[in-house]
């Protein structure tokens, strides 16, 4: 199962850190999911969900209450709300 290293973080606290199989993200124009070697990209998110699956098959979901921004690179996302 391949994975990749996903931060998520609200100002001044980290929610997440460490090694994801995917992640699904409210973006501006609808939903998408990351997976591992994903393109790099830069999104804003809407209001919403993020719903992470993390190593284990454990599921951690993080509420978007004013939107944020996810920013992929080399397998490793940042999710910033």
């Amino acid at each position: 199962m391949k994975t990749f290293h996903l931060t998520v973080a609200r100002i001044g606290e980290n929610l997440f850190d460490g090694e994801a199989v995917a992640a699904t993200l409210p973006g501006r124009e609808g939903v998408f999911q990351i997976l591992a070697e994903h393109e790099a990209l830069v999104s804003e998110l809407s209001l919403g969900e993020v719903r992470v699956t993390a190593v284990g098959n454990r599921t951690y979901r993080f509420e978007i209450l004013r939107g944020g921004i996810a920013e992929v690179s080399r397998n490793q996302t940042t999710i910033l709300l």
